[in-house]
Formats: C-alpha cells, structure tokens, sequence
C-alpha cells in the first residue's frame, strides 16, 4: 500500500512538472507575441470556436476588415502598408499563445478529474488543485482584458502595460505554484515532511516579482529602445529624460527611462537575494537547486544585458522571457529546498 502511495504522489508531480513546462512554453510564446506586435490581431474572444483559424479567403478577410477597425491598425500597420500576407503573420502567433492556452488547460484540467475520480489525491491538496484550476482560468480573463485595453479608439496603439504586467505575473504565479506543488509531491514520495515558505524565501520570491513586475512594464511602456548602452544609460547612471512634471509616483510608474532604470538596477538586488537563497538550499541538502538558481540568474542577467545592448533583438528579448520564466521556478525549487528539514 506504501508504495502505490508514493507511486501516486511521483506520478502527481510528474504531471504537474509537464503542466509547469507547457506553462514555461507559454511565456515564450506570448514574448513572441507581444515583440511581434501580434496580440491584437485576433480582435474576438471565443473560447471553443476560436481554436478553429479561418480557412477560406472570405473567412481571412472578416478578420483583417475586423483588425482593421482598431487603432493599432489605424495608426501604425495601416499607414505601412499592411497586407494580408503580414496580417496572417501576426494572427498566427497570436493564435498559438491563444491554442497553447487551451492546451494547458486541457492538461490540467484532465487529469485532475481522473486523479479525483480515482480517489488518488493525497489528503489535504484538493482545495490547492482545484486553486490552481480557477488561477488557470482567471489568467484567461486577464488575458482577454488585457486585449481589450487595446481595442478601442482611446487606448492608443498598444495595450495597458497594467495589464500586460497582470497578465504576465499571474502565469508566472500558476508557474511557481505548479512547481511547488509537484515538489511537495515528491516529498510526499519520500515520505519526509512537506517544506514550509521561510520568511527570507518569502523575500527573495517578492523581490523578483517585483523585478518582473517592472520587466512587464519595460515591455508595455517600450522602455527598452530608450537606450542601448550599459551599464550606463545614454552615456549617464541615472538617465536624463525622466519626466518628473506629473510628479514621482506619475513617473515611477510611466516614465520610460525611469522604469528602464529600475528594472536594470533592481535585478542586482534580486541577485544578492538569489545567492543567499541558492546557499541556504545547498546547506539543506539541494545542491541542485542552488545549482538551478545560480543558473538561471546568471544567464537572466547576461541575456537582459544582450538584449538592451543589441537594440532589443527578437531572439534575445524572447530568450530573456523563456529564462525569466525558468528563474521563477528555479527560485520556487530554491525556496521549497531551503524551507526542508534535514
């Protein structure tokens, strides 16, 4: 019995662990989307019939005639000479994120019914399961209002990087929360007790969401093409186009030199962070979640680095996102790992 028992709990957390990569998939996705300037392109919401692109030239041309009532067509594509060709370009990748969610959420949502049916989740995980359930859900409708902040004829060119921020964090949140719960499940496994959060990994968890949080704001606001030199920028440490006239919060939250800035400065306070953490897990016995946060970090750095210094190159900017999304869940596997007893 003891060992169906810890067979379950792998087979729980193997499941989970594919969720979390689908998941980690669809941060990259969505990087291409947003970098491509794709998110807007698929101006309906259809939760069921929206799996189905258009396949007649009729069909193709509702679908442009409908892109092009919006101001990002009006304003920016429009004027360019945007073709149908380039139309179906950007409805394509926009169409995968949307796909990709979709598939994610079948792959949850699935299984957790034939794990529940059969009576094989452990005592007191239900309400989490089912937590992350509604969580996958919700980022639906954060995604779609996101979409709509774009849509209208007051909204500019380009979505609301509160949302954008929203909708990015709350993937990341299910990330980390997929992560956790698989490696509670391995515990289970092995039949020690469950890791509780630390206060510190705690810290080191809200001090990359904030950093992440300004990231989603450098990508709403366009903050990285302010500058292309580091470490300083546009020749100075602390850039000289901050508009302060609506005052510092106005500034703090809008203003995209100053948003740049805090997102490259920050990042060395998440790495201190970082470095206690992935010691403090090796001292509780995962050498190889120190190894994973030291990674991850490293090459998060780099890669943000590349990209400021190469114009914001696709392949780089997507890559900073993919590795973004790692860095979560190698610091939710660092916090679960230092919050173990020996």
């Amino acid at each position: 019995m003891r060992q169906t028992r810890n067979e379950t709990a792998l087979l729980l957390a193997r499941w989970l662990f594919v969720v979390a990569a689908l998941v980690v998939a669809m941060v990259a996705v969505g990087g291409i989307t947003r970098l491509t300037e794709s998110g807007l392109s698929i101006t309906e919401w259809k939760p069921v019939t929206g799996a189905i692109p258009p396949l007649t030239d009729a069909q193709w041309q509702a679908e442009f005639e409908a892109y092009k009532q919006i101001p990002q067509y009006l304003d920016v594509n429009g004027p360019a000479g945007m073709t149908l060709a380039d139309y179906k370009f950007i409805y394509f990748w926009e169409w995968v994120h949307r796909l990709l969610g979709r598939v994610i959420g079948l792959a949850y949502a699935l299984p957790l019914i034939w794990f529940w049916a059969k009576g094989l989740i452990p005592q007191g995980y239900k309400a989490r399961l089912l937590g992350l359930l509604a969580l996958g859900a919700f980022q639906g409708a954060v995604g779609w209002w996101m979409v709509t902040s774009g849509l209208h004829t007051d909204s500019g060119d380009r979505v609301s990087h509160f949302r954008l921020a929203t909708h990015l964090l709350v993937a990341l949140l299910t990330l980390g929360a997929l992560v956790w719960t698989a490696l509670d499940f391995r515990a289970v496994a092995r039949g020690v007790p469950r890791p509780r959060l630390t206060s510190f990994g705690a810290l080191a968890l809200a001090a990359l969401a904030l950093q992440l949080l300004f990231g989603a704001f450098v990508a709403g606001e366009r903050a990285g093409y302010v500058a292309s030199d580091w470490p300083l920028m546009q020749g100075h440490f602390f850039p000289e186009g901050v508009d302060w006239s609506q005052g510092p919060l106005h500034a703090f939250l809008y203003d995209p030199f100053l948003i740049h800035f805090i997102h490259r400065w920050w990042a060395w306070v998440v790495v201190a962070l970082l470095v206690v953490l992935a010691r403090r897990a090796r001292r509780a016995g995962s050498r190889p979640a120190s190894i994973a946060v030291h990674a991850t970090f490293g090459t998060q750095v780099l890669l943000g680095i590349a990209t400021v210094m190469t114009g914001i190159a696709l392949w780089l900017a997507v890559l900073h996102q993919l590795v973004g999304a790692l860095l979560v869940a190698a610091t939710a596997w660092g916090a679960h790992a230092a919050g173990r007893t020996r």
